[in-house]
Order: structure tokens, then C-alpha cells, then sequence
């Protein structure tokens, strides 16, 4: 009865945490540039006496899923896009380089370009503004502004872009993608982005829906047999009470 238990616990486990990446992927189908989750299992057979019918299951680290997202027109000027493979490079909390298909750009009072909280990167440092009228970023990612009071258009730096292989990437817990090995990635002037537009999140919430009714269906499988596996054992234990 023992083995019968555990065998259930362990796909309520598993259940579980699948739930919690669906869940956070529901959660983000509105958010920019976010990229979906998904839950990766390994089914471990038991070794034992006897014939070896029982199966239980391991669950590793998520994995991401790497499509592209729809890409809206905006018309603002620091909503930016990828067109393709690549990926803007931010500043984590730690001054090391992270990765993202963010592009949604706000100037905080200091006039450094952020995305969700994380300063923009050009080479090797932060991209901050001088005081400007108005802002243009090319197809390149150069970012031009026209000073306050008028004048002439001045470059004042670009925007680091990067398209390292996917499989060099991990997302963490800051929603960041970074490097696997924790190296820095060159410039890539392949890469081409659109200004005035903005790429959504690739988080289909009808199929992440569906995913979540299937879990807990499933889940609720797990608790029954948890309790079959009770109503088993304690009718055993009247068994074998002497009378």
C-alpha cells in the first residue's frame, strides 16, 4: 500500500509545480516581450524485487519557449521591437549583463533608459540622455535626440543588441534571460528592431487555460487514488487484527 502512495504523491508533486509555471504564464500573457514557460519531467523506473511496473516522476528546471510574440503599433517613439532573432541587453541588480524582447523604454529622472525597472545597455555601460525635446531610435538601435530649445539632431549611443543561441540562455527569477556560463555576449549588427512598435508576450492564455483544467483534473486523479491507497491500508490493518 506504501508504494501505491507514494507513486500518487509523486504526480501530485509533479501536478503542482506544473500548475505554478502555468500559472505564472497566465499571469504574464499581457506583459511585453515575456516568454512562456514550460515544465520539464522525467519519468524514473523503480528497480525491485519482482516484476518492475512502478514508474515515478522527476521534475527538472522549466524550460522557455523562444517564439516570437504579436508585435503592435503603438506610434511611441521609446516602444521598440525586434524584427527576428535577438535580444536587447539590460543591467541586472548585480551590474552584470541580462537579455530581453522587452522594448516598452522609460526615462527615469536621471534620463537612463530603463525596461521594466532595468537599465538599458549600450557597450559596456548604461545608455543615460542628455535633456532632449524629442528622441528617435533607428532600425540599429542608435538612439538620436534633439537637444531642448531646438538645434541640430545628436547621436548620443546605442543600443546593445545580441542574438546568442537559445540554448546559451536561462531565465532566472527576475524574468531576465542570461547567460548560461555567465559570459557576455558581442554586439550583433545583424539584429533589427522597429521603433514606435512593441512585441507582446508569446503566452497563448486559451491553451495555458486548457493546460490548467487538465492539471487539476489530473491532480484531483492523484488525490483519489492517495485515498484509495488509505481505504486499502486500513482494511488490511482490520484484516490482520486478531478478533
Amino acid at each position: 500500500m506504501d508504494s501505491f502512495l507514494y507513486t500518487a504523491t509523486s504526480g501530485a508533486s509533479r501536478v503542482m509545480k506544473a500548475q505554478h509555471v502555468r500559472s505564472n504564464n497566465l499571469s504574464n500573457a499581457d506583459t511585453a516581450g515575456f516568454r512562456a514557460d514550460m515544465e520539464r519531467v522525467k519519468s524514473i523506473p523503480l528497480q525491485g524485487a519482482g516484476f518492475d511496473g512502478r514508474t515515478m516522476v522527476v521534475t527538472n528546471s522549466a524550460a522557455t519557449r523562444f517564439d516570437a510574440g504579436d508585435v503592435i503599433k503603438t506610434g511611441r517613439a521609446l516602444d521598440i521591437a525586434i524584427n527576428g532573432d535577438g535580444f536587447f541587453t539590460v543591467q541586472t541588480v548585480a551590474g552584470n549583463e541580462a537579455y530581453t524582447r522587452a522594448g516598452n523604454i522609460r526615462v527615469d529622472e536621471q534620463g537612463m533608459m530603463r525596461v521594466n525597472g532595468f537599465p538599458l545597455m549600450s557597450e559596456g555601460e548604461a545608455l543615460v540622455l542628455p535633456e532632449y525635446q524629442n528622441v528617435e531610435i533607428s532600425d540599429k538601435g542608435v538612439v538620436s535626440i534633439v537637444p531642448l530649445g531646438g538645434g541640430a539632431e545628436l547621436e548620443v549611443g546605442q543600443l546593445k543588441l545580441v542574438n546568442p543561441d537559445f540554448n546559451q540562455l536561462q531565465k532566472q527569477s527576475d524574468g531576465l534571460l542570461h547567460p548560461v556560463n555567465d559570459q557576455v555576449f558581442a554586439q550583433d549588427p545583424s539584429v533589427a528592431m522597429t521603433a514606435g512598435h512593441l512585441e507582446g508576450s508569446n503566452v497563448s492564455a486559451i491553451n495555458e487555460l486548457v493546460s490548467v483544467m487538465s492539471l487539476t483534473r489530473n491532480f484531483e486523479m492523484q488525490v483519489r487514488m492517495m485515498k484509495t491507497a488509505e481505504t486499502l491500508a486500513q482494511a488490511g490493518t482490520r484484516l490482520m487484527n486478531p478478533r
